[in-house]
């Protein structure tokens, strides 16, 4: 596979989640918008690990990794660096029952709104970059 269609092939995972993450919204699953947004950045992370790395991404979920090995950290504000520590736990957390009832109440319809666009406009940056 080539590069391209690899890097498009995280970008298109990406905004299939980003879609999943509106209809979460749509229907009140909030923990699930938490996690899709989660998972938007992920794989656009991934993405851009393809396009400089010219490897397969590592199997990871740490955001804040990732940004790391790209290089992104040093291009991003403290403000971003806040969203995605703000993210992290909605991944891997969310799926244990001691922390999923703890992040359920912290995720109002306000809060993920908030998400939403935050990923969003996180996700337009990172594609930019591709």
């Amino acid at each position: 596979m080539e590069i391209n269609e690899k890097i498009k092939y995280w970008v298109d995972l990406a905004e299939y989640d980003l879609e999943t993450a509106r209809a979460m919204l749509d229907t009140k699953r909030y923990l699930y918008v938490g996690f899709m947004c989660h998972q938007v950045i992920e794989k656009s992370l991934k993405a851009y690990y393809v396009k400089i790395i010219n490897q397969p991404p590592p199997f990871t979920h740490n955001l804040r990794f990732l940004c790391d090995i790209t290089g992104l950290a040093k291009e991003i504000d403290n403000s971003i660096l806040l969203f995605l520590s703000e993210l992290q736990p909605l991944n891997i957390e969310g799926r244990y029952p001691t922390y999923k009832d703890t992040i359920f109440n912290l995720l109002t319809k306000e809060k993920c709104e908030s998400l939403i666009e935050k990923t969003e406009d996180l996700f337009k940056w990172i594609k930019q970059k591709l």
